[in-house]
């Protein structure tokens, strides 16, 4: 019989304990006092045959409002994009789906060739010059980049944009808590960051400034501006951006940023109810040795063959505690391959008019809106996401909209206390000119 699991009997539990020298299962846990075991009956339900088990996790599932069903205008970090059908194909290869870390080039040249190529175009996506072979995500990803700033500058304050995605803010302020590292908040000034607010807060104790491009409500930071202030005190210049913008938008490298993160997800990896998802991790050539996670570079064989190697990661790094530059020791190559298949299958064109689409599509529902009588906020150059304010709670619109197979932009009130009835609406080339104007006319007729 097919089972889509090992099934453990009676013989195979015999067996085990036999090997392990215990008569039972609770002998194992004779180490745990009496007293502290549970005796109870866990509050869960029966257990089903697997066809009545199947039939209702299925019916559960079928609740969920998934993309192939619903028109998404939903972003705030995660996003429904083109993803060419060669990514899956690519993925579903067994030496690609179940390989593991590749420390022996001689059998790991696909895996770590992918993992190069994946470095390659974050690099020249961003505009630097080292890129690592990803991260867990891009909140963790900026996380690490403020603690690298912390300690290249041996400095302990860190200013982050208050336009920065709010749950990477989270992150950043859970791993500076460990290091006795200061996190202040800059304020937005229209969707902006302050740049007064700002300079007011910089002095010689700050680390790094880190802002979000395209930031939050989609807004384009004055990069510039931000880079001379950062940068007039020796502190770092962080920038966590879109990759996918950066196809149409001036790469961050140009504007002289230290560090660059971001989340690969608008690269060939689904929405997944939010991950997993592939951060990206790139600095300066004078960082390249305090970059966190691994890096795969290219070199030459002993017959002068082209190769690839895991490169500038000492394996030690990962068990010195709190001497280490960064305690990541893994990656997310799967989905870094993804990445890497979807950028080569657009190409440079693709890439640029994929993003060139976001913004014009975007600056449609935006006109689209206003005439139904919505109003924009934060008015001014954005990319694929903009904020639009309501009469009634976003919840409530949400709700109404998904009756109507649409799934509604993200609720600001949840993090911002001054944005209630505010509502953050994202606009892929997914997006088509009448599912725009369905979802402008259902908002108009529900504000009215």
């Amino acid at each position: 019989m097919k089972h889509r699991y090992l099934p453990m009997t009676e013989s195979d539990q015999k067996s085990m304990l036999d090997t392990i020298g215990v008569s039972s299962v609770d002998e194992i846990f004779n180490d745990i006092p009496e007293q502290v075991r549970f005796k109870g009956e866990y509050k869960i339900k029966k257990a089903k045959p697997e066809s009545a088990l199947m039939k209702e996790l299925s019916q559960l599932a079928g609740k969920n409002a998934d993309l192939k069903a619903n028109t998404s205008f939903l972003g705030a970090g995660v996003y429904d994009h083109y993803i060419p059908v060669i990514v899956d194909h690519v993925l579903s290869r067994s030496e690609f789906y179940t390989a593991y870390t590749p420390y022996q080039p001689e059998i790991s040249q696909g895996e770590l060739q992918a993992i190069f190529e994946f470095q390659t175009m974050i690099c020249e996506l961003t505009g630097m010059d080292v890129a690592n072979s990803s991260m867990y995500d891009g909140g963790t990803a900026l996380a690490e980049a403020a603690m690298l700033s912390t300690g290249q500058t041996k400095r302990k304050k860190v200013l982050v944009s208050g336009a920065v995605h709010p749950e990477s803010k989270e992150v950043v302020e859970t791993y500076a808590k460990g290091q006795y590292i200061e996190v202040v908040e800059v304020p937005h000034k229209n969707g902006v960051t302050d740049l007064e607010a700002l300079e007011q807060l910089m002095n010689d104790e700050v680390a790094a400034v880190i802002v979000q491009y395209p930031n939050f409500f989609g807004r384009i930071e004055p990069m510039e501006k931000i880079e001379e202030i950062s940068h007039s005190f020796k502190s770092m210049f962080v920038v966590s951006s879109n990759p996918l913008a950066l196809g149409a938008l001036t790469p961050p490298g140009k504007f002289g940023a230290d560090i660059v993160v971001g989340d690969a997800q608008v690269f060939g990896i689904p929405t997944a109810f939010g991950g997993p998802h592939c951060g990206y991790f790139a600095v300066t050539s004078k960082l390249m040795r305090k970059v966190p996670g691994r890096l795969v570079g290219q070199t030459i064989d002993d017959e002068g063959r082209r190769g690839f190697v895991l490169t500038l990661q000492a394996r030690e790094q990962h068990i010195r505690r709190d001497k280490a530059t960064s305690n990541i020791c893994s990656n997310q190559a799967l989905n870094a391959l993804a990445a890497s298949v979807a950028m080569t299958a657009l190409g440079k064109n693709g890439v640029r008019e994929m993003a060139v689409q976001n913004i014009q599509k975007a600056y449609y529902a935006k006109n689209a809106l206003k005439e139904q009588g919505i109003e924009v906020v934060f008015d001014g150059p954005s990319f694929n996401e903009f904020v639009i304010k309501l009469n009634k709670p976003i919840k409530e619109v949400n709700q109404r909209l998904i009756e109507k197979d649409m799934i509604g932009g993200y609720d600001l009130g949840r993090d911002f206390s001054d944005l209630e009835n505010h509502m953050l609406v994202a606009v892929t080339e997914l997006r088509t000119k009448e599912e725009i104007d369905i979802f402008a006319k259902e908002l108009g007729d529900y504000h009215a």
